[in-house]
């Protein structure tokens, strides 16, 4: 694809090479946290009126996967002509927590995910590599009682793929061997730098945001190593 790099092929029933290891995603792959996550932009915009609500809404959803420090600063610059310092970014990211926080830790998990983690977590590591800022990652992992299904649990900062380079290198596993499981093209990408193979979770009625061919999943229940 034009010299753009591309994960590797990620067979869905036992034809893919052995499975070392699965990464996935949190919002939209192990909970069904996108729209309140969505709700969250319009709820932090809505004071600057609806062309700067529509806006942080599209860009918010052309790069899922991104940190929020990211598209809050990104939003205010292009959006709004405002240059944020650090304290007003905090600020803004600290009201976004409490906007998001107690709602993902209340909202659905996705079908499957809740009986995957407890069929695999005792015979295979299990990661979250996720977006969500570390130390609020942490504690809806913990409040979800999801804790103890994965090795380890990582949020941003950084960006995914140092992540991911760190897991191979720390754990021992070779890239072709784990599989990543997002639901963002940041998170398709990802898997591209790093080696990953990779597998797409499309919602019913989302359209996919990944290139042609990529294996996808409408939920884990589809999901089998």
């Amino acid at each position: 694809m034009n010299g753009v790099p591309q994960p590797a092929v990620a067979g869905l029933n036992g034809d893919a090479p052995t499975t070392e290891a699965v990464i996935f995603d949190f919002d939209g792959v192990i909970v069904e946290s996108a729209d309140i996550k969505t709700e969250a932009f319009i709820a932090l915009y809505k004071e600057h009126g609806a062309q700067a609500v529509e806006a942080a809404v599209a860009h918010h959803q052309a790069n899922g996967g991104i940190s929020r420090r990211k598209k809050i600063r990104h939003i205010h610059r292009e959006h709004l002509g405002i240059g944020l310092n650090e304290d007003g970014l905090e600020a803004l990211c600290q009201r976004f927590s409490r906007l998001v926080e107690s709602a993902v830790v209340d909202c659905a998990a996705v079908a499957g995910a809740e009986s995957f983690l407890a069929a695999h977590h005792r015979r295979l590591p299990l990661f979250v590599v996720s977006g969500t800022p570390h130390e609020e990652l942490m504690r809806i992992v913990d409040r979800r009682r999801l804790t103890p299904y994965f090795t380890a649990v990582f949020g941003s900062p950084p960006e995914k793929p140092p992540t991911i380079r760190a897991i191979l290198r720390r754990h021992g596993l070779a890239a072709a061997n784990v599989l990543f499981v997002g639901d963002a093209r940041t998170d398709y990408e990802a898997a591209a730098e790093t080696g990953l193979r990779f597998i797409g979770r499309v919602a019913p009625g989302t359209a996919s945001p990944f290139p042609a061919g990529t294996a996808v999943i409408a939920d884990l229940t589809e999901l089998s190593l």
